[in-house]
């Protein structure tokens, strides 16, 4: 029987690699993308992390810094990151049907028994992906997932590894372990590695050798279970079929401090908007939601105001403007005026299955539901085909002034009709 082959296929700089798909003219050039509202740097390419750019600085304080180094900066493409994500994970699936979405930008899959070998197979991985999306990859191999994940930390540091590396055929499996800091080990983050470190365990290759005792007296099973994966016994499955979310959330920053309720109202419709065609995505129904909002502080000294407040629909429904419409009554508890309100959001709770949910006996069926069912389905339909908001509410508003602010934004190249890439014969 062969031995068990784990694989974490980890994007490299997914943020940045998605905007150089597009823009081959930045290859070698440092790349930085920025949180909503241009706020804080939340993705760096190697360039920028070899020059120095710290991660989650606001960007204004960094101007000096990328005029001096030529750095390319960007807001936040949501749709083009989540849109390579799914071609990239597309691309993985063709290779074992054994596969679990891990995060945007990191997904496992089981190689094991595979012709020619894990490695083999994560070479061919790496040179498909690269080829058919443009995104760079990293593959670490391992008999475990924490194994798995512990390569591929390695596969990135060692360029020389050539972006992959199988641990089982590493040649001194302990030294890598010694490398790796305690609080970086997948499962133990930053809480037990400050108390591992004060006992004197600082690396993942000392955790791996405490007594199993000590481990599960102060790091309770799930410690162990970290424990065993690095001693090579598998304890984490694949996830193969993550469960349902228990909530759906939509929720931003506004470009400007918004002072009106119609415009607040506007923007909680926008997010109701997104966050309802997520629910129908997914095939849920939400019985509840919570609706909060928060101000800038007072300019006469009072401390921020945030309310929040629930509504729920008489049933639970995946109706965008049944759904407005809750957001809309629970706001008019929320606004004060006067503020200037800087955020706001909506959280879809009580969720069930479309397709599992529970009837009652005694209350007969919308006779609008099936029109309802319809209209959505179309809406939907429209949007996927001609890109997100061709069809949208009227109550979400036409202008949005209010809106992120996005001055750095790329096109949205594979989501937008109007932004496709412009090919130019020489």
């Amino acid at each position: 029987m062969a031995a068990t082959a784990f694989a974490l296929v980890d994007c490299n700089n997914f943020y940045a690699s998605c905007e150089r798909v597009f823009a081959p003219h930045l290859a070698g050039r440092p790349v930085v993308v920025l949180s909503n509202n241009d706020g804080c740097i939340i993705a760096r390419s190697a360039e920028a992390k070899a020059l120095g750019v710290p991660m989650g600085q606001p960007a204004f304080q960094c101007r000096e810094l990328f005029a001096r180094h030529g750095i390319a900066v960007f807001s936040s493409n949501y749709a083009l990151y989540g849109d390579m994500s799914a071609r990239v994970m597309a691309t993985l699936s063709r290779f074992t049907p054994a596969m679990e979405v891990y995060s945007i930008d990191e997904a496992f899959l089981d190689l094991t028994g595979l012709p020619g070998g894990a490695a083999k197979q994560a070479r061919r991985i790496r040179e498909t992906v690269v080829r058919w999306t443009g995104i760079p990859v990293s593959v670490g191999i391992g008999p475990t997932k924490t194994l798995a994940k512990l390569a591929n930390r390695a596969a990135k540091k060692h360029p020389d590894c050539g972006g992959v590396l199988d641990f089982s055929a590493h040649p001194d499996p302990d030294a890598l372990l010694a490398s790796v800091p305690v609080e970086d080990v997948w499962g133990i983050g930053r809480r037990h590695g400050a108390m591992l470190a004060g006992r004197g365990v600082l690396s993942a290759r000392a955790f791996r050798d405490l007594p199993r005792e000590f481990v599960r007296k102060r790091m309770t099973v799930q410690g162990v279970h970290t424990q065993l994966e690095l001693r090579g016994f598998s304890c984490i499955d694949l996830d193969k079929a993550p469960p349902a979310p228990k909530t759906l959330m939509s929720s931003r920053s506004f470009g400007r401090a918004v002072t009106t309720k119609d415009e607040l109202a506007e923007a909680l419709a926008e997010y109701v908007s997104r966050v309802a065609a997520k629910l129908r995505h997914r095939g849920l129904l939400a019985s509840g939601m919570q609706v909060y909002v928060q101000t800038y502080a007072d300019a006469s000294g009072r401390p921020p105001y945030a309310g929040s407040a629930f509504a729920a629909p008489p049933a639970p429904t995946d109706h965008t403007a049944t759904l407005i419409s809750l957001a809309t009554q629970a706001l008019g508890g929320l606004f004060r005026p006067g503020w200037r309100y800087k955020k706001a959001g909506v959280i879809l709770l009580g969720l069930e299955s479309r397709a599992g949910r529970q009837l009652s006996l005694l209350d007969a069926p919308a006779p609008e539901a099936a029109r309802n069912e319809r209209l959505m389905a179309a809406l939907d339909a429209v949007n996927a085909k001609w890109g997100q908001d061709t069809l949208a509410p009227a109550a979400c508003g036409i202008t949005r002034p209010w809106a992120m602010r996005q001055e750095k934004r790329s096109p949205r190249y594979t989501t937008d009709w109007d932004e496709l890439p412009v090919a130019r014969a020489g």
